[in-house]
């Protein structure tokens, strides 16, 4: 062979290598990646080729699957009452993808899973339909439809939660979104979709997991157990020595009360009618670090908290001043809570101080019902002892007894409850938003633990208040959970 063919035969065979070398690194190097890719659109016709599996709620579906009509994706994903279970479910679509569980449990519902890989291979040579797996979760539909219809047209959340197990009962937001609207691949569905987007109000929004608020004086119950464990309480009905007005650290500006008789006031009377002052004083008395540390034990600052769908990061400021931090202690300033986050503070006070890691899928399981995981009760923390927790009790159903949280009452019932009334905006001018948590005792413990915030409504400035506006739809959606479990 003379010189130049033996060159170009050297040149071949290397482009032919290099051809082999290319084609066995996209088919097994990169094989996953490119098979899942968002841009490969066989992924998504094969997710609808079959019906997906449900997710459901006390032992029926929620969602469903219909024939589309569509030449490509086969199957379209169906909700009932679509707007109330939306911050539970999210969305499945066959043009905008997923999100919540419809997406974290998409290889169940899809069937894809390898825990599956037996039923895939069995419809294989049977010739049956592939099918899905089911998602069962822990919600209780009462309490959803009590939190649900109680926000109505007003813009919040509501968060429930069993204090025993950490079982989430109930996770409403409000405005919501009908996700069968943009579940399939038409115009309407693009129109839908763009419509929510550019929606001011963020019905897309799951405020009760998503979502950061002050929470005003609903974060004097964790400021009170903070006083306690660290002995700057000892009676909660002694007198403190608490000035009204009560100067702010470090500056000349009072702290403003509105109510009357808080100079001095014991603790319990200060939780009874919320008195800014003591807490403020409290706050300070045990400083920014115990405070941040007793927030963390609670769930603040961690940005991993996981239901399965990730819960935003509530916020106690690590870096603030002692002004800051004193107004912080009333759930001001840098504060910041999801409703989520404030129903743990509630459930773990409810629970004599042990914290469980809140959790709404109870199990997952195969096309023939066979479980294939499921969730136990988890403890996530200890964030203080059983005596300082009970105090904290004593403390929030006076609350409900004898001071702003009298609407929360039901009759035959414990009920423990703090009101609270957040500022925001520029100057604190914005209206203001209405919070109230609250729990229900029976011989068994504590069935359920609320948080229930609403960023607006029809009243007045004046009129806005926790125990007015939030504290009524707690009492029905902890009347709806006590009577699911008689």
């Amino acid at each position: 062979m003379n010189k130049p063919l033996r060159h170009i035969a050297i040149f071949c065979g290397l482009l032919v290598l290099a051809l082999l070398l290319r084609d066995n690194w996209i088919q097994y190097v990169r094989a996953n990646e490119l098979s899942t890719h968002e841009r490969n659109k066989r992924v998504t016709i094969e997710r609808y080729a079959n019906p997906r599996g449900n997710i459901i709620v006390d032992g029926r579906p929620i969602t469903g699957s219909v024939d589309s009509k569509d030449p490509f994706y086969k199957y379209k994903r169906t909700y009932i009452n679509g707007p109330m279970w939306a911050p539970v479910t999210g969305y499945a679509s066959q043009a905008f993808d997923a999100n919540q569980i419809e997406k974290l449990e998409d290889g169940i519902l899809t069937g894809n899973d390898d825990r599956l890989f037996f039923d895939r291979t069995m419809s294989m040579f049977t010739g049956d339909t592939k099918k899905g797996g089911n998602v069962i979760t822990t919600l209780k539909g009462a309490a959803q439809k009590a939190a649900f219809e109680g926000l109505g047209k007003k813009k919040g959340a509501v968060a429930a939660i069993d204090p025993r197990t950490g079982r989430i009962l109930a996770l409403a937001s409000t405005p919501s979104y009908d996700p069968s609207t943009f579940a399939g691949y038409h115009d309407k569905d693009a129109k839908a979709w763009q419509k929510l987007e550019k929606d001011k109000d963020k019905p897309k929004l799951n405020r009760a997991l998503r979502e950061v608020y002050p929470p005003g004086s609903t974060f004097k119950v964790l400021t009170a157990a903070a006083a306690i464990e660290n002995g700057k309480v000892g009676d909660i009905n002694a007198p403190t020595d608490t000035p009204d007005p009560y100067i702010l650290p470090n500056t000349r500006t009072p702290m403003v009360n509105h109510a009357e008789g808080c100079e001095n006031a014991s603790l319990n009377r200060a939780m009874e009618v919320s008195c800014n002052s003591v807490f403020a004083k409290l706050g300070d008395e045990v400083g920014r670090d115990n405070m941040a540390k007793m927030a963390e034990k609670f769930g603040f600052n961690n940005g991993e908290i996981d239901t399965p769908v990730r819960a935003a990061k509530s916020v106690y400021d690590t870096q603030m001043d002692r002004p800051g931090n004193a107004l912080s202690s009333i759930g001001q300033f840098n504060t910041a809570a999801t409703p989520l986050q404030m129903a743990m503070v509630a459930a773990a006070i409810a629970n004599d101080g042990k914290l469980m890691k809140p959790y709404m899928v109870d199990h997952v399981t195969a096309p023939n019902l066979d479980v294939l995981e499921k969730n136990e009760p988890e403890e996530m923390s200890r964030p203080m002892s059983a005596k300082t927790a009970q105090l904290v009790q004593q403390m929030m159903e006076n609350v409900v007894e004898n001071g702003t949280g009298g609407k929360a009452k039901i009759e035959g019932v414990t009920v423990g409850g703090k009101t609270g009334t957040a500022q925001h905006g520029e100057k604190n001018k914005a209206r203001p938003y209405a919070w109230f948590i609250s729990y229900a005792k029976t011989d068994s413990g504590s069935p359920v633990a609320v948080a229930v915030i609403v960023e607006d409504s029809d009243a007045t400035r004046d009129d806005i208040s926790g125990g007015g506006l939030a504290g009524p739809i707690a009492r029905d959606v902890m009347e709806a959970v006590l009577d699911a479990e008689k």
